[in-house]
């Protein structure tokens, strides 16, 4: 998946306008992205700050930053509703994917306005509608067909509808907001486990001490659901993510 992943990571980038020389936060970085990508950008007259609340989630960034050649981005725990670094301090903030499960997001809003520079930009990635998003409607689906539905993915869908991020943020005092969706189209080979690691993420809590036979039914019942998707061998992803800008 990682072509999918790369197809998401340069526009969110492209959108805080990420070039050489800036310095960057990258929030809820977790497995290390886009704070790798945007190392790449910015090159040695630059600075990549990788973080996540929980520093044990980005061990594996760490391990990737490790075996780059060149500039790398650091990685340090950071809580982005009080974050440990200086007013102004960088030109551009990015979250992937990590807003929505903030808890008092004025407060998160307000603490990205203060660590960047007046001018400095912000781009945050959200997923769009649920049911314009193969994995998780699929994955989710078939969890809930055969556990029911205890409202757990809900959350990822907190900034789904338009303008509901965006109103917020000009609430908070940020210029320039704006944003767009992005609707790419994955392929894969029908017959592969590519949904394993979204059912783990997703659902992980919910399979934990299911007997054998129960998760291997919910197995079974996505992989029947994505073969009954599938066209000459291949299985279309479609993806719904929208990107919100904002500068301080």
């Amino acid at each position: 998946m990682a072509d999918m992943a790369d197809k998401l990571n340069r526009p969110l980038l492209d959108a805080g306008g990420v070039a050489e020389g800036d310095r960057v936060l990258d929030l809820a970085s977790g497995a290390g992205e886009p704070a790798l990508s945007a190392a790449r950008r910015v090159g040695s007259r630059g600075l990549v700050v990788g973080s996540d609340l929980v520093p044990g989630m980005m061990a594996g960034a760490v391990r990737r930053a490790a075996a780059l050649e060149g500039e790398a981005p650091v990685f340090t725990a950071a809580d982005m509703t009080a974050l440990p670094f200086a007013d102004g301090s960088f030109d551009r903030v990015t979250c992937r994917f990590g807003v929505m499960f903030v808890p008092d997001i004025a407060g998160a809003l307000a603490e990205l306005r203060r660590v960047l520079r007046p001018g400095g930009t912000a781009a945050l990635m959200v997923w769009g509608r649920r049911d314009g998003n193969a994995l998780f409607e699929v994955v989710g689906g078939a969890v809930e067909a055969l556990l029911g539905d205890d409202g757990s993915m809900a959350p990822l869908f907190r900034f789904a509808e338009p303008g509901s991020l965006t109103g917020l943020m000009r609430e908070g005092g940020w210029s320039a907001v704006a944003e767009s969706d992005l609707t790419p189209v994955r392929k894969v080979p029908a017959g592969q486990p590519f949904w394993q690691a979204t059912l783990d993420m997703v659902c992980g809590h919910r399979l934990h001490g299911l007997p054998e036979d129960r998760r291997a039914g919910i197995e079974a019942e996505i992989t029947r659901r994505f073969a009954g998707r599938a066209g000459d061998g291949m299985i279309p992803l479609p993806a719904h993510v929208r990107i919100v800008v904002g500068t301080r």
